[in-house]
């Protein structure tokens, strides 16, 4: 895979899951995880973004990608992941337009990606995805921290 967008993919990634899938963002972007907190509502003409946290003096835009990029399919295991219960975390992603989090269920390691792991996703409609990694039996989506909260940063 010779192509620059295949290229960026590999290297280390956070897992982590929401909505019963696995999926993953480049380590150098993500500033750190924390334990949920809920996040103060905000008026917002955007539904997914759930509010605002105050993390050490610096207020974070939160969004919930199960509202985002939730499917029909995923709705029992997506019940769980917005009852904003137990084990869940926020994931702090530094973006072009700032700092923002990312509501998980979990997060569950931290891998290093090869080239013949990773291929970029040609059936993926969203420009939220960059590719698809292979690890055994899993398929880990891989996320670009710029989509996945795009749009967020006005909001807040």
């Amino acid at each position: 895979m010779e192509n620059a967008a295949t290229e960026s993919l590999v290297g280390q990634v956070v897992v982590f899951s929401f909505g019963g899938e696995e999926y993953a963002l480049p380590i150098g972007r993500v500033q750190e995880i924390i334990r949920y907190t809920p996040p103060r509502s905000i008026a917002s003409p955007i539904p997914w973004m759930q509010g605002v946290i105050n993390l050490r003096g610096r207020i974070v835009p939160v969004c919930d990608p199960v509202l985002r990029y939730g499917r029909a399919a995923q709705q029992e295991a997506s019940d769980a992941d917005t009852a904003w219960g137990d084990g869940q975390m926020i994931v702090i992603v530094e973006t072009a337009n700032g700092v923002s989090g990312i509501v998980v269920s979990g997060v569950s390691e931290v891998l290093t990606l090869t080239e013949d792991q990773v291929e970029t996703s040609p059936t993926a409609a969203a420009d939220c995805y960059r590719g698809v990694a292979k690890v055994g039996d899993r398929l880990i989506a891989l996320l670009d921290p710029d989509q996945v909260v795009g749009g967020i940063d006005q909001a807040a």
